[in-house]
């Protein structure tokens, strides 16, 4: 019969600090809850911004002071509600916070909707904010554009899943120039002689000799949610999009 030795005071020394490590290695319990008890509602940049706040307000919902002014370096801000933030990002953007799980909610204009068109969003809501349109714009004076009489364009946009979408319904082979802003230039530099564009009041289209060809749809914000979200934490969400819902028929929460 074999007698084993206890381990030496040494060897328990390094077999303790071992397991000391490891522990220090795996998660906390309060880390994972504290994470999964906050929700994050993404806010676009720029105009929108500000027409966010009276609906936010319509929901109980105060985000402290600074996020609505566009100088401000933070991105997070606390909000009145302990469990929910909010983070301020270029519209373009807002989709895929939320596409992503960054961020359960977000404002988004339809416009970026149609563009990425990602299943993982589920868009419960119009606010009825945001109004503007998506156009085919072309230089002032300019040929007409017949449809039937093209079978390729060059158009500059942010849109390229739009623009081309667009055209080949009209069976036309769209080459898009994709471009972040300034669109409005580029029929007069020889960019592209057609632009796709959101349009508002026009100013802008006729300030730079642009004139609307067609609309390609009138846009608006949505209210969107994570659908993972949705699924894994319906009564919360589902909250959300109750007092969004109520804020739309004017309603104040308290």
């Amino acid at each position: 019969m074999t007698v084993r030795e206890p381990p030496s005071f040494s060897s328990r020394l390094v077999l303790e600090a071992g397991l000391m490590s490891l522990s220090a290695l795996a998660p906390t319990a309060a880390a994972p809850a504290s994470a999964a008890a906050s929700l994050i509602l993404a806010l676009p940049k720029g105009r929108i911004l500000a027409e966010c706040g009276p609906l936010l307000a319509r929901a109980g919902l105060h985000p402290a002071p600074d996020y609505s002014d566009e100088g401000s370096r933070r991105l997070r801000f606390p909000t009145n509600e302990p469990g929910l933030d909010v983070v301020r990002v270029r519209s373009f953007d807002v989709a895929t916070f939320v596409a992503f799980g960054a961020a359960a909610l977000g404002i988004c204009g339809s416009d970026v909707l149609m563009e990425f068109d990602y299943p993982e969003i589920y868009a419960p809501l119009d606010l009825d904010i945001g109004h503007c349109r998506l156009v085919v714009a072309a230089p002032a004076g300019a040929p007409e554009i017949k449809a039937h009489r093209l079978s390729r364009v060059r158009v500059a946009s942010k849109y390229p899943n739009v623009t081309r979408r667009h055209f080949a319904r009209q069976g036309i082979q769209a080459e898009i120039v994709q471009l972040s802003g300034a669109m409005e230039l580029a029929p007069g530099l020889g960019l592209a002689p057609l632009i796709v564009d959101l349009v508002q009041t026009g100013a802008t289209l006729a300030a730079n000799g642009l004139v609307e060809v067609e609309t390609i749809a009138h846009v608006s914000s949505r209210l969107i949610v994570n659908r993972m979200a949705l699924k894994t934490r319906p009564e919360l969400i589902g909250h959300w999009i109750e007092r969004f819902r109520a804020a739309l028929g004017g309603e104040e929460e308290r």
